[in-house]
């Protein structure tokens, strides 16, 4: 599933083609994704405005000027794709309609926003936008890593006393909202913390020195266009490259840049964990 730096990259993608422009006509081939479509979906967007295209977690929100606001969640292989409008330089023409492009927003000045989703894992539900801290899917969340509550105070006292193993307390939306298994993963080698530790067992000091970890991770990341391992393309429909910088994850038993110990993965909770028994301790 994209992580925050994947859907933050597409959202950028998205924002020539979207922020300020009206939705001239809305298409919606199907009444639900993962969940049932909101109700009269393509009335209420045909016409609206998009005034702020925006990220919350590993969310997308395109906020309208009908006082409304379009949730998009990407799931596991839902692509948010742009043609027919510039990007980098580039014109990008329309494709011919695939099989699975479920929601289709035909903007004013050309260009077109498909959503295509093969295994519709993803989601999308219009919200009023002086509502949505309320919704379902983002009530809860935690504060954003790149965000002003988010600091080295806040994550020792919430970490305090936590008998999980830090990698499921860092991957816990409601503490830190948009990390995932893939950055956590980078994030624990880099600050050199064994993935199995209790997170309450950690000394204060290394706590708080993983909240620059966490931003600069996820900064490379979002600068080289998230990581493609399976679906994850940008909006353009290019790659993301920063699985080519990954440290630990994915490489079992290749060799620890640092000390050259052969990289372990380990199972917690259901999801992989990648480590180097030396360095992270």
């Amino acid at each position: 599933m994209p992580e925050l730096p994947e859907v933050e990259t597409v959202r950028r993608g998205l924002l020539p083609a979207m922020e300020g422009v009206r939705i001239a006509r809305a298409e919606v081939n199907r009444p639900d994704l993962r969940w049932p479509l909101p109700e009269r979906m393509a009335d209420r967007l045909t016409g609206a405005r998009v005034v702020q295209l925006r990220r919350r977690s590993k969310y997308i929100l395109a906020d309208l000027d009908t006082g409304e606001s379009l949730l998009i969640h990407l799931g596991m292989s839902g692509r948010m794709l742009v043609s027919g409008a510039m990007l980098g330089g580039f014109h990008l023409d329309h494709p011919a309609p695939q099989k699975h492009d479920h929601v289709v927003l035909h903007m004013e000045g050309g260009a077109r926003v498909t959503f295509n989703d093969a295994r519709r894992f993803g989601a999308m539900d219009l919200v009023r936008t002086d509502r949505e801290a309320a919704h379902w899917l983002l009530a809860g969340l935690g504060p954003e890593p790149f965000g002003n509550d988010f600091h080295e105070n806040y994550l020792v006292t919430r970490l305090k006393g936590r008998a999980t193993p830090i990698k499921a307390a860092l991957l816990d939306q409601r503490i830190i909202a948009g990390l995932g298994n893939i950055y956590v993963s980078e994030v624990l080698f880099r600050a050199g913390i064994d993935p199995r530790r209790q997170a309450g067992r950690i000394a204060a000091k290394r706590v708080a020195e993983m909240v620059p970890i966490i931003r600069t991770v996820l900064t490379e990341a979002i600068e080289a266009g998230g990581s493609s391992l399976r679906d994850h393309r940008q909006a353009d429909g290019e790659l993301g490259y920063f699985q080519h910088a990954f440290r630990v994850y994915d490489r079992e038993d290749e060799p620890c840049i640092h000390c050259g110990a052969p990289i372990r993965r380990i199972v917690q909770s259901g999801r992989s964990s990648f480590f180097c028994p030396t360095c992270q301790r």
